[in-house]
C-alpha cells in the first residue's frame, strides 16, 4: 500500500470508528489495530493524535459542506433555513464527529488547517445573514456568530434530550425558526 493509501485508510477506519464508537475509541492504538498496521504506522503519518483526529474533523467538516452546499438557491433566508436544517441533521445523524470537529483544541492547534477548513462555512453563514439584513446593528459577522452559537446551542441541547423536555418539541424546526426570528428582520 502507497504512503498515501494508509493514511487516508488511517483517516477512514478512525472516521468509521469515530461512528461506531464515538470519540473515546479515537486512540492511535485502536486505530492501528483496526486498520491492520503496527501500533506505531500512525506516527508516520500523524506525529501527534492532535494530526489524526485533525484529519478525521477534516472529513467531518467536508461532509458538512458538502450537505450546505447542496441546499437549493432562493432568498438568503430560505438559504438561511435550509443551511440550520443541514446543520441540525448532520449533528443528529453524526455526534461522534460532530463532537470532534468543533473541539477547541484542534481548530486551535492549526494542525492540518482545520481552523481554515472550518471557516468558509461561517463565511458563508455571515454572507447569507448579511443579505438577510440582520434586526441589530452589530456587523453580520457578529450576528452570524450568535445565530451559529444559537444552532450549535440546539444542536448539542437537541442531542442532551434537553430542549425536548423543556419545550415538550418533536422537532427542532419551530426552534430554527424562532432563532432566525431572533437574529433577522
Amino acid at each position: 500500500m502507497s504512503d498515501d493509501g494508509l493514511r487516508d485508510k488511517l483517516v477512514r477506519v478512525g472516521v468509521e470508528l469515530l461512528a461506531r464508537e464515538g470519540l473515546a475509541a479515537l486512540t492511535l492504538r485502536e486505530i492501528a489495530r483496526q486498520a491492520g498496521v503496527s501500533h506505531g504506522a500512525p506516527r508516520r503519518y500523524f506525529p501527534t493524535h492532535l494530526e489524526l483526529l485533525s484529519a478525521i474533523a477534516r472529513e467531518g467538516f467536508a461532509d458538512l459542506t458538502a450537505q450546505v452546499e447542496g441546499a437549493p438557491d432562493g432568498p438568503p433566508r430560505d438559504q438561511l433555513i435550509a443551511l440550520g436544517r443541514a446543520y441540525l441533521a448532520f449533528a443528529r445523524a453524526n455526534p461522534g464527529m460532530f463532537e470532534l470537529m468543533f473541539r477547541h483544541d484542534l481548530l486551535a492547534s492549526g494542525h492540518l488547517g482545520l481552523r481554515d477548513t472550518s471557516l468558509p462555512l461561517f463565511a458563508r453563514l455571515a454572507d447569507l445573514v448579511r443579505q438577510a439584513g440582520p434586526r441589530s446593528a452589530a456587523p453580520a459577522r457578529v450576528v452570524a456568530g450568535a445565530l451559529w452559537a444559537n444552532l450549535h446551542g440546539i444542536a448539542q441541547l437537541w442531542a442532551w434530550g434537553s430542549l425536548q423536555l423543556a419545550t415538550g418539541a418533536d422537532d427542532p424546526e419551530p426552534l430554527l425558526r424562532a432563532t432566525l426570528d431572533a437574529h433577522l428582520t
